[in-house]
């Protein structure tokens, strides 16, 4: 039997607990894979017929969805794939794969078939397309014995769909989760095919911070049972442990990172302006989230802790993994800000 840690190398200790789960597939399971695999190929095959580009564009999509899954891998469980279909613990390719494909071709065919409609409102009806997608397929991996939830998801569950046996909350966590990945898509697909943007002279601070609030408050409602905000004013929670002076601080930092970083550095490229975005935003926030753990503000659940390799940042002594976290977290959040103030701004682009 493996202890909890177990040392690979001198003085560097590795967390086992996340890595010992049931890898072992059902015929069931393969047969989903290989389905998978194949509606993939002929996906990639027949959009390449409509979209140029198309496979930089499945990467793009891959990679936002895979951002997501490693920010996000304590709340959920992903066994009995088999051996060759993970990449970091329980984080598959496959179905990294399968919602990529969803995702591609939700928004690929909306851009195709409703031209007429804005950027905006394509938008709206990709996520429309990809809940009911996401849906029945978070269904299908429940009913599998592939996914499971962990006991903080689980404790924050409003209740199981009868029939589809998963939580309430899905309806909530699909159309957040894909909104994201389509954001981070359609900012890099701006890069892509190099999209001339035109900055604005006057800027919409007040619009522009209310983008940013839906993308951070949404996406910190989601991932609220993998860390816990306590010992804070009563009167500043707002759902359960949220609580608007930690999300408006992260509100605030983002906002005014990019809008720095904009103001000083207009002429970079979009691609490059966003790696700026993340340094700034880094740089501000990792400091600010170790200062929270060691007052025992911010306390990480025991699914996310479980996780941890036992390595922390010299000098601000928090767990190495939180210094990957934050550009992960961002990265989306950033990307669908951004995305929605270029759509706004750059009515051509429509």
């Amino acid at each position: 039997m493996h202890s909890v840690y177990e040392y690979l190398l001198p003085g560097r200790k590795i967390n086992m607990a996340a890595e010992m789960f049931d890898r072992t597939p059902t015929t069931g399971i393969i047969i989903f894979e290989a389905l998978i695999v194949l509606a993939t190929i002929i996906s990639i095959f027949y959009l390449g017929k409509i979209k140029k580009n198309i496979i930089p564009r499945y990467f793009i999509v891959l990679a936002g969805i895979f951002i997501f899954e490693m920010f996000t891998a304590p709340m959920w469980n992903n066994y009995h794939l088999g051996v060759w279909a993970y990449l970091y613990r329980d984080v598959s390719w496959i179905l990294t794969m399968g919602w990529a494909t969803c995702i591609l071709l939700s928004v690929t065919l909306t851009d195709h078939y409703f031209t007429s409609l804005s950027a905006q409102r394509r938008f709206f009806v990709s996520v429309f397309f990809m809940m009911i997608a996401g849906i029945i397929g978070e269904s299908l991996v429940v009913n599998l014995g592939i996914r499971t939830y962990s006991p903080e998801v689980q404790d924050a569950v409003w209740g199981y769909l009868p029939l589809l046996n998963i939580p309430a909350n899905t309806f909530y966590y699909v159309p957040v989760f894909t909104a994201l990945v389509i954001g981070f898509y359609g900012y890099w697909s701006l890069v892509l095919d190099d999209k001339p943007v035109m900055p604005m002279k006057k800027r919409k601070w007040g619009r522009d911070f209310l983008i940013a609030l839906a993308g951070i408050l949404l996406f910190e409602i989601m991932i609220e049972p993998m860390v816990t905000n306590q010992d804070l004013p009563k009167w500043s929670y707002v759902y359960k442990d949220i609580s608007f002076l930690i999300t408006g601080g992260w509100i605030v930092i983002v906002w005014l990172a990019l809008k720095f970083t904009d103001r000083f550095f207009i002429g970079l490229e979009l691609g490059y302006r966003f790696i700026l975005y993340l340094i700034a935003i880094a740089i501000i926030a990792l400091p600010i989230e170790a200062w929270l753990i060691s007052e025992k503000i911010r306390a990480y659940g025991p699914s996310a802790t479980k996780n941890l390799t036992g390595i922390n940042l010299p000098g601000l002594h928090v767990p190495v993994e939180v210094m990957f976290a934050i550009p992960l977290y961002f990265a989306l959040i950033v990307a669908f800000i951004r995305y929605w103030e270029i759509i706004l701004d750059n009515r051509r682009l429509q």
